[in-house]
């Protein structure tokens, strides 16, 4: 299997460290990939129409996307019902919390895209405050209901501390610990664990 893409995303990162908590590293080869908000990379273009990262080859020729669809794909090719359970109430339960986590992700790529991508006399700042509102009330939904299943390695744990991962990766919310130093120490003991430190994100 083959999945593009590029650690620096949350995305990526979090469809890659599935495979690896999946005992699935040695089957899915990361082929290097971006994808820039203002060009169509033919490459991801031709697997998928979105174009957008991360794409997975699967073994049969197949193009899977989105990391959500990924990170199920690997559950499913491993047989793993940890970090997705069967139980519905479970099952909804980490969908719910992975949904959160996508959501915060799309909130800081956003964010991330408007600041450093635009140019400064093109950028909407109201835009960008609206993306940090956001980032900002699904980390304090994160420390003040989520906790208790966060101490479970699932779906939503694993990208739950990919996007944190992301947000210190760029400095997008520099006081984010401090201000809620709960999630900042799940998020320190969860970063330990192989699947978070063999998928560092690697360049600027």
């Amino acid at each position: 299997m083959k999945l593009h893409g590029t650690l620096n995303s949350p995305f990526v990162r979090m469809a890659m460290a599935t495979a690896i908590e999946c005992g699935l590293a040695s089957r899915v080869e990361l082929v290097g990939a971006g994808a820039k908000p203002d060009e169509v990379n033919l490459t991801l273009a031709a697997l998928s129409p979105l174009g957008k990262i991360p794409i997975l080859e699967t073994d049969h020729g197949r193009a899977v996307f989105d990391s959500r669809v990924i990170m199920e794909y690997f559950c499913h090719a491993a047989g793993n019902k940890q970090l997705l359970p069967d139980d519905g109430h479970k099952h909804f339960h980490v969908l719910t919390l992975l949904a959160l986590a996508e959501g915060l992700g799309d909130a800081c790529v956003t964010y991330r895209y408007e600041d450093f991508a635009r140019a400064k006399a093109l950028q909407w700042p109201e835009f960008k405050a609206r993306q940090k509102t956001r980032m900002e009330a699904c980390i304090r939904e994160m420390e003040s209901k989520w906790l208790p299943d966060l101490a479970a390695v699932t779906l939503g744990s694993i990208a739950t501390a990919c996007v944190l991962g992301y947000i210190d990766f760029r400095q997008l919310l520099p006081d984010w610990r401090k201000q809620h130093p709960q999630l900042s120490e799940w998020q320190n003991t969860f970063k330990a664990r192989d699947a978070m430190r063999n998928t560092e994100p690697n360049a600027p």
